[in-house]
């Protein structure tokens, strides 16, 4: 991931949470575009492998991934909305939060989608109008897609704004940061309320038209709470080499139930969905795994970061900057060029494998060239 040639920081510099972004951007990316290919959720355009063999390492990627990603952005966002609320104050700090990612938001669901989805509906379909044609008769002009993170991330900073405002929220006492053990006793709990919740409200359940997903907000909103937690306690830098070597065994022990779940499914006979909702032991199995193994994973990528990723390069600063900038494009791009393989005669597994690395590149290609375009580096 880093270059030999990388320069090492200062130790008041975290570059090792700009390079865990990066990666996470990447894991976005990617996540996505498996999704278009086989894993299992939505996305604007699917043409999906039927093999076997291809689809478990997808669905394996798919759920890892979706156990701690996003959560680890609401923790990261959360870890610099406290200092910035302090240096900005109330004011400053709800108009720049409402520039920076009200305005990116509004764009996405004005522009952006109806783009991509006029792109599927001309190529895919084969319903050969103009875009003008399409948008006259489109009627999803509020669908925040990908930009649901910013949205809720808005509500969330809000809420924060008004406690901050009317409450006294720092502890008298700073808080150690957590051991191994305290890290997986939470992540049964958030286990716990999650199938709690996907009892209303299972996996897949989209509250319209802002793209929440109920059956995953257990995790970021708690991880939004960390995030200001740490930051008044220091936790990153108070996570121990004892408490990553622990959970690195969790993260290999929760990979041993990936066939500990297809079994169950395969002897009970049982619908995948059981899993993702409703009043079932194998939700409440699959909501603690899941919160497990996502707090594993992102409580080693902390520590190990801050040993051994605190370091930048130009490239990497640069791939820093364009981060939220492919975050919001990189819809475009997946569309764009999964529909431009779309006639090409080899599964749908074999053109991931092509297509996958492009995208990322052209991902972040286009990042940086659209903040070269004059004001929106003011924005962005």
């Amino acid at each position: 991931m880093l270059s030999p040639n990388s320069v090492s920081s200062p130790s008041n510099k975290l570059f090792y949470i700009d390079n865990i972004k990066i990666i996470l951007t990447i894991l976005v990316i990617l996540h996505h575009t498996v999704i278009t290919y086989g894993g299992s959720g939505g996305w604007y355009w699917l043409q999906k492998t039927t093999c076997f063999g291809a689809l478990i390492p997808m669905t394996m990627f798919v759920s890892i991934n979706q156990s701690f990603f996003m959560g680890f952005f609401f923790l990261l966002s959360a870890y610099f909305t406290d200092s910035s609320y302090a240096k900005k104050g109330t004011a400053q700090f709800i108009k720049d939060r409402l520039i920076r990612l009200g305005i990116p938001l509004l764009f996405y669901s004005l522009v952006i989608s109806p783009i991509t989805s006029y792109l599927v509906y001309y190529f895919a379909k084969g319903n050969h109008i103009t875009l003008l044609q399409y948008l006259s008769g489109y009627d999803s002009w509020i669908d925040f897609g990908v930009m649901w993170f910013v949205a809720a991330l808005l509500v969330f900073t809000m809420i924060y704004i008004g406690l901050e405002r009317f409450f006294k929220t720092n502890a008298s006492k700073p808080l150690p940061a957590p051991r191994a053990y305290q890290i997986l006793l939470f992540a049964v709990l958030l286990g716990i309320i999650s199938f709690l919740v996907r009892i209303v409200f299972p996996v897949g359940w989209v509250l319209k038209p802002v793209g929440f997903q109920l059956g995953h907000f257990t995790q970021y909103i708690a991880l939004f709470i960390v995030g200001i937690i740490a930051v008044r306690n220091n936790w990153f830098e108070q996570l121990t080499e004892q408490t990553l070597k622990y959970l690195k065994r969790s993260i290999g022990f929760c990979l041993l139930f990936f066939p500990v779940f297809f079994f169950i499914r395969v002897k009970l006979d049982m619908p995948v969905s059981w899993y993702s909702g409703g009043f079932h032991w194998q939700s409440l199995l699959y909501a603690v795994w899941e919160q497990w193994i996502g707090l594993s994973i992102l409580t080693v990528f902390l520590i190990k970061g801050r040993k051994s990723w605190n370091t930048t390069t130009p490239l990497l600063s640069q791939l820093s900057r364009s981060n939220f900038v492919v975050y919001i494009f990189h819809p475009l791009v997946i569309v764009s060029l999964t529909l431009l393989i779309r006639n090409c005669e080899i599964d749908p597994a074999i053109k991931l494998l092509f297509i996958a690395p492009i995208i990322v590149i052209a991902s972040y290609v286009l990042g940086s060239l659209i903040l070269r375009i004059p004001g929106i580096k003011k924005i962005l």
